[in-house]
Parts: structure tokens; sequence; C-alpha cells
């Protein structure tokens, strides 16, 4: 079996033009931690599941909404006074780091809520990354696209 979510998001993410995709998709209305969930899910060969993926939704949503979107931003809005502000730049980096706790916590959730769903034999389709990509597929193809392959050079 394939690592836990938050293992293969942190290598995924790592891995070159993955990082500006996501702030790409994201600035369209995505939701990356429901966008890394699908990749890892392809990577899996979870049966795609159009009711599972509003499920995913149902779970991503409320908390990207009211906990990590909140967080991110008041970080963005102290972007340009923490530059010339030692203490609320340092305040700064330490909601950056809640950022990512909360990210992490959401990534947990969301492993749980997919751990049993049935697998198929390797069959890296894209389903799921298409499918929670949503609008910001539309606004933002190129940056899917460079997920998908990155994506498909793992299997």
């Amino acid at each position: 079996m394939l690592c836990d979510l938050w293992s293969f998001t942190l290598d995924f993410y790592a891995r070159p033009g993955v990082e500006q995709a996501c702030l790409t998709l994201q600035a369209g209305g995505g939701n990356v931690c429901a966008l890394l969930c699908g990749v890892w899910l392809d990577q899996r060969s979870i049966v795609f599941d159009p009711k599972r993926a509003e499920e995913i939704r149902q779970l991503a949503t409320p908390w990207h909404d009211q906990v990590v979107g909140p967080i991110r931003a008041v970080r963005t809005q102290w972007k340009a006074a923490a530059t010339t502000d030692e203490e609320l730049s340092a305040l700064r980096k330490r909601l950056k780091g809640l950022e990512l706790d909360a990210e992490r916590e959401l990534l947990v959730r969301l492993q749980r809520l997919v751990q049993d769903w049935p697998g198929q034999e390797a069959q890296h389709t894209g389903a799921w990354l298409e499918a929670l990509a949503g609008e910001a597929a539309k606004e933002a193809p190129d940056a899917l696209q460079i997920l998908r392959r990155v994506g498909e050079d793992l299997a």
C-alpha cells in the first residue's frame, strides 16, 4: 500500500511545478487539500465515484472555509507590514505553521473518510483530480495538467 495522504502530499508538493500549480488552482477557488487527495486516490487506483467525490467536497469545504481560510487571510493581510516589523513577522511565521497544521488535519480527516474505499487494477485515469478541481480547472487548465502529469509520472 502507498504511504499515508500526509506523507504523499509532502513528497508530491515538493516535485517541480506542483507548488505553483497548486497555488494557481487555489487562486481560482480550488481546495488544494482536496486536489492532493484526488491525486492520491488516483495513485491508489481507488474506484472513482461522483457521490464519493461529493463526500470529499462536503468534508473539505467547510474545514477550509472555517479553519484554513481565515488563518490564511490574516497571514496574507499581514504580509506587507511584516516586512518592516520583526514582531509581526514572527507572529506571521507562527500563523503559517498553524495554517499548515490545519491543512494537515484536513488531510488526516480526508484519509479517514476514504480509507475503506475499494480499489481496482492499476488504472490512473485522473478522474478524482478532475472531479475535485471543479471550477478551478476551468480557470487554470494548465495548472491542472501539471498535477495530472506529475501524478502519472509517479505511477
